[in-house]
């Protein structure tokens, strides 16, 4: 099997990853840098890079090999000191597969969107906010319908934003969190993100803006047609075509649980250099805690320097300032827990599958719903699934009966029968010798 050798593998293209790469082969650094998606800029970047990364990107190019378009299947095994990854094409999944392997990893993994079911939530029109958002800025027509943007925090504003932009002006932003909770927003605000704000909200005055509001069930046969609305107070019903659905994002953790790092709080756990629990792997951005942008970059950049062995004692105040946002968006947008209450016993929380709560309720334990629901063995391997077991049944997620198996991305058997790829022997004993369990 072709493996390719680098002085470092970068695993993410998001913005994290791409302060990463830039620092790294400005130093001299040779970088092998790995997405899954065609273009670098990740989520928040999809339809066009800042020009100053671009430039910077740019005139390191000859020192990166950026194999877009790749997805880690699952770690290698390698010799002492190094790290290797089995990477599968997703343009191609007929391309063979080949090894990256390199001392120094960096995990800039970013997050994905959470959700929360209700009934109705599978109705064809019901999307993710930020998933709304990407087909936008790839050309989804959506001029001329009629769009409520629901849940919390500011994504549901960008993709208010993102819409108007592409002539869909929403017919209503739902924003659970209360008028008092937002006051305390605006007034802890960081000064940088005054502007910001409010060119928003003077660009977003003409769509309706409702606080301590949100969806409690979506109405339609073949599609979505209306969505029943509460403030705690009164219900009432409003027709639309789309609804976009943004309850926050979780760290994308899953490679990093196979290399065997410590997670914390459902993200990567690191030390001060934002080195993980393993030697030699770093983590930056999303996928060690939620914050932004501004996080993404300075953790970025702080994990460049830690890998060139410029350790720095204490965080950039960059990063400390970013940090203290993450913490105030936290904790201002908290879910209320009226909103896990929502589902019924015939609502769906396995798309994959098709298995309901009712269904779920009815079994002990993650374990004994994959036996007997296949809950969590879909496409998604559990990783939508998952954290809704979690957060209505309280099912652990991160170890034991959860824990993460490789491959990490569909991927064909062939990949698996070259000499030197083995699968990563399975920590969890219990499923040990469980032919049920695949």
């Amino acid at each position: 099997m072709t493996r390719l050798h680098a002085d470092v593998l970068v695993v993410g293209a998001g913005p994290a990853g791409i302060a990463v790469v830039c620092q790294l082969a400005e130093a001299g650094k040779s970088v092998i840098w790995i997405d899954a998606g065609a273009a670098a800029g990740g989520q928040i970047w999809r339809a066009q890079l800042p020009a100053r990364w671009q430039a910077r990107l740019k005139a390191v190019a000859a020192k990166v090999q950026h194999l877009a378009g790749h997805a880690v299947v699952s770690p290698l095994p390698a010799a002492a000191g190094q790290q290797a990854l089995l990477l599968q094409s997703q343009q191609d999944p007929s391309a063979a597969a080949f090894a990256v392997q390199a001392p120094n990893v960096l995990l800039a993994t970013g997050a994905r969107e959470r959700f929360i079911p209700f009934p109705g939530w599978t109705l064809p029109g019901v999307t993710g906010a930020g998933g709304l958002q990407a087909l936008v800025k790839q050309g989804w027509p959506l001029k001329g319908k009629r769009v409520v943007v629901a849940g919390s925090g500011p994504l549901l504003l960008a993709t208010a934003h993102t819409l108007q932009s592409q002539g869909c002006t929403p017919s209503l932003i739902a924003e659970q969190a209360s008028k008092t909770q937002l006051s305390q927003f605006a007034l802890r605000l960081d000064a940088r993100f005054w502007a910001q704000a409010a060119s928003m909200a003077w660009q977003l005055r003409r769509v309706p803006f409702q606080s301590g509001t949100w969806v409690l069930r979506a109405l339609g046969e073949e599609k979505l047609e209306a969505v029943v609305l509460s403030d705690g107070r009164r219900e009432w019903t409003q027709a639309c075509d789309a609804l976009a659905l943004g309850y926050g994002l979780l760290p994308n953790t899953e490679l990093a649980a196979l290399l065997g790092c410590a997670l914390q709080a459902s993200a990567i756990q690191v030390d001060q250099q934002l080195q993980t629990s393993v030697p030699g792997v770093y983590a930056a951005g999303e996928c060690t805690g939620i914050a932004g942008v501004d996080k993404a970059l300075a953790e970025g950049g702080l994990a460049a320097q830690s890998i060139l062995g410029q350790q720095r004692q204490h965080a950039p105040a960059a990063l400390r300032r970013a940090r203290r946002h993450g913490q105030l968006l936290a904790q201002i947008f908290a879910l209320r827990p009226e909103l896990l209450q929502l589902a019924e016993a015939k609502t769906i929380i396995c798309r994959c599958e098709d298995v309901s709560l009712g269904e779920l309720k009815a079994q002990r334990s993650w374990r004994e719903a994959k036996l007997q629901t296949r809950c969590g063995m879909g496409a998604c391997q559990g990783r939508i699934c998952g954290p809704i077991c979690q957060d209505l049944l309280g099912w652990p997620a991160g170890a034991g009966e959860r824990a993460v198996r490789a491959p990490l991305q569909p991927t064909p058997i062939s990949a698996f029968l070259s000499p030197g790829v083995s699968m990563p022997a399975d920590t969890d004993q219990k499923d040990q010798g469980d032919p049920s369990i695949l």
